[in-house]
């Protein structure tokens, strides 16, 4: 009755809107008589006085959490039909069904309140426009949040709970499944045959895209496990990819850790406004829980962080890491940085067909920053000189003299983690003293137990907190070589050279010997032309810097130096071109490309440098000189010197004449001039 008396015919007009949800898809599955009752509204409502047309029934949220607006698209249907002032009343098996968010829930009740719409569930029928009906909604919804809340503490805590103990079943990655409640290798031989082949294909390629192309090129399957659907649980082989690849070295389950906490629920704020909870992988130092040595694993602890370390460095997106070993042959790609900019140097293969590598540094030229590269040099010099330093900086004596002080750092550190050990000690005996101190008191006592609980918290914080700085002190700073990698490392040390030169050992098998000893090199410009200058920086922390002189290009190579140019300019005063290529001959010199001197080098020198030939005879004439001195032109000269009129000479074949003309031979010239009745010369001392 006190139902029905909330009931107008304002409510009666208009339609009534029965929503139904369940919080998860496997809840409609399991828990169907929820769903039966929540569509059982619709009799209720037409007992109410609403007409079947009247009856709208909102069930797309179905497996949908009320949590937040996000995915419930009837949710919003009902907001939005609400605003317009379509419904009447909305039936729901609880309230707090409609909305589990404080934010959601009230402004629907504010939008109910401004409209006249009445809330019904089981336990009555409310007015959000009445103080009193609203301040139950209100709690109810309250209550609601609340309870999310503390059954989502209840269920993770126990979660954490069975996680600390590694007890709690996840779904594993393929190659390793549950016996019971233990994690096994799998029992299939051919699964367990692709997952080991990704590693040992990983430790000889080094990078997860040479993985995948050696599983493509041996035409090898790789599994996945399927989880829900049909195939529930069933192997489906296929390609391996690169990601697959990525997932399975980054994967601690394969070196035998139970991890939990990898991936951590984060909310995130999309750009229409949403809140939506997205999965992040976190670092490892955030991982939750971490139990070594859990289960047998096809790796071991220590190979899976080499791993994980190997995949950080083949990153290409960052400019102070070395990137990836390639299959080239310049020796120090990755490895070198520029020294006016700070960027990696890149490779470029110039010359036909790429023969000749250099390594460069665009950046600055690629941003338009610069108007060329900051630094352009060949490779040649840059990987031998580096060689030279690896091969003499191995030897036996230096690699006896690094394992002495690694000893020495050992024992430093084994004193170090002693005093660590004891001072985790102490906490420990602290914890358990307020432990013993706690379980001591009367509980009744309600002051002095919380006191005591709260004294037992902090111990075991400080404890977990000194065994959290031991772990990382014992990661980044301990140094620990077992004997036998010592005497593998001296017999390395006496062989390194002959090893190094091998032609077995391949361009990538020495970029990786380089890289273990080598962690970067910058390469500045001296103030000499030509040379530049290394700045080696060593694993160990040590640097050194290696001043190399670039050899000179094919130009600057074959050109003669300043000396050799004098010299000629000195003989070709009083010689002529085959005295001086006579001369050079005789003191066993060669010309800039290695082969004897001939007329036509020493012509192009002179040509070159402008050296001037040897001065004719003094009182004679060249050829322009006779024809201006009797008034005739050239041709007239050179048809004396043919008919053997004048006899000239020459300081070298081809070179200018040299004419000599006696009192006797200038008499005849000029009767031939006078009795001739086509010349007519212009010359003042013939017509004087």
């Amino acid at each position: 009755m006190i139902m029905s008396a909330k009931i107008a015919t304002r409510h009666l007009s208009r339609q009534a809107c029965i929503y139904i949800r369940q919080s998860t898809m496997g809840q409609v599955r399991l828990h169907q008589e929820s769903t039966e009752r929540q569509y059982n509204l619709m009799a209720q409502a037409t007992s109410l006085g609403w007409r079947p047309e009247q009856i709208r029934v909102l069930d797309r949220d179905l497996g949908q959490s009320g949590a937040t607006m996000t995915n419930r698209e009837d949710f919003k249907v009902l907001v939005g039909d609400v605003a317009m002032g379509q419904v009447g009343a909305i039936f729901s098996l609880e309230a707090p069904r409609l909305a589990r968010s404080n934010q959601d829930w009230h402004r629907l009740l504010e939008l109910c309140a401004i409209t006249n719409t009445l809330v019904i569930d089981e336990d009555g029928c409310y007015d959000p426009a009445e103080f009193n009906d609203s301040l139950v909604l209100g709690m109810k919804g309250t209550f609601a949040q609340a309870e999310l809340h503390i059954i989502r503490a209840r269920l993770h805590g126990g979660k954490l709970n069975k996680a600390a103990k590694g007890e709690l079943r996840f779904a594993l990655p393929v190659g390793l499944v549950w016996d019971g409640d233990q994690i096994v290798i799998d029992p299939d031989q051919e699964v367990r045959g692709a997952v080991r082949m990704v590693f040992d294909l990983f430790a000889r390629e080094s990078t997860a895209f040479g993985v995948v192309q050696r599983f493509n090129e041996l035409g090898l399957r790789f599994p996945r496990r399927a989880y829900g659907g049909a195939w529930d649980g069933n192997l489906i082989w296929g390609r391996l990819t690169h990601s697959r690849v990525l997932g399975v070295l980054a994967n601690p389950s394969y070196a035998g850790m139970y991890v939990f906490g990898r991936y951590q629920s984060s909310k995130e704020v999309e750009p229409s406004g949403e809140i939506r909870s997205r999965s992040r992988l976190m670092p490892q130092d955030a991982w939750r829980i971490v139990i070594p040595d859990h289960h047998e694993g096809y790796i071991s602890a220590d190979r899976f962080v080499v791993n994980r370390e190997r995949l950080a460095a083949n990153r290409t997106n960052g400019e102070e890491l070395p990137g990836p070993v390639r299959e080239g042959l310049c020796l120090l790609q990755g490895l070198l940085l520029c020294g006016v900019c700070g960027r990696r140097l890149s490779v470029r293969y110039t010359g036909n067909g790429g023969i000749y590598p250099i390594y460069q540094c665009v950046w600055k030229h690629r941003e338009a920053l610069a108007p060329r590269a900051c630094l352009s040099v060949p490779s040649a010099p840059l990987d031998q000189a580096i060689t030279d330093r690896l091969v003499s900086a191995i030897t036996p004596v230096t690699i006896e003299l690094a394992l002495k002080a690694l000893t020495n750092l050992e024992e430093r550190d084994r004193e170090v983690g002693a005093q660590w050990r004891m001072r985790i000690e102490r906490a420990r005996y602290e914890a358990e003293l307020a432990e013993r101190r706690y379980e001591a008191v009367d509980p009744a006592n309600r002051l002095i137990a919380a006191t005591l609980e709260t004294r037992w918290n902090d111990a075991l914080q400080r404890l977990h907190d000194l065994e959290a700085e031991l772990t990382a002190f014992e990661h980044e700073t301990m140094h620990a070589v077992t004997a036998e990698q010592k005497r593998h490392i001296l017999a390395l040390a006496q062989n390194f050279p002959r090893l190094w030169s091998a032609p077995t050992t391949t361009s990538r098998d020495r970029k990786r010997i380089l890289r273990l000893l080598v962690r970067d090199i910058t390469v500045t410009r001296g103030p000499e032309p030509k040379i530049v200058r290394l700045h080696v920086s060593w694993q160990g922390g040590e640097t050194e810097v290696l001043p190399l002189r670039l050899p000179q290009n094919r130009a600057e190579a074959i050109r003669y130096p300043e000396a050799f140019v004098a010299r000629i300019r000195e003989l070709s005063i009083d010689h002529l071109d085959g005295d001086i290529v006579a001369l050079l001959r005789a003191e066993g010199q060669r010309s800039a490309t290695g082969k004897p001197f001939t007329v036509g080098a020493i012509r192009w020198i002179r040509y070159k440098h402008r050296i001037s030939a040897p001065k004719p005879p003094a009182g004679s004439l060249s050829v322009c000189q006779v024809g201006e001195r009797y008034g005739v032109s050239l041709w007239v000269v050179h048809y004396w010197i043919a008919r053997g009129i004048i006899s000239p000479t020459r300081s070298r074949p081809k070179g200018p004449y040299a004419i000599t003309i006696d009192a006797a031979l200038d008499q005849r010239l000029r009767t031939w001039i006078a009795k001739s009745g086509h010349l007519h010369p212009t010359s003042p001392t013939l017509t004087a």
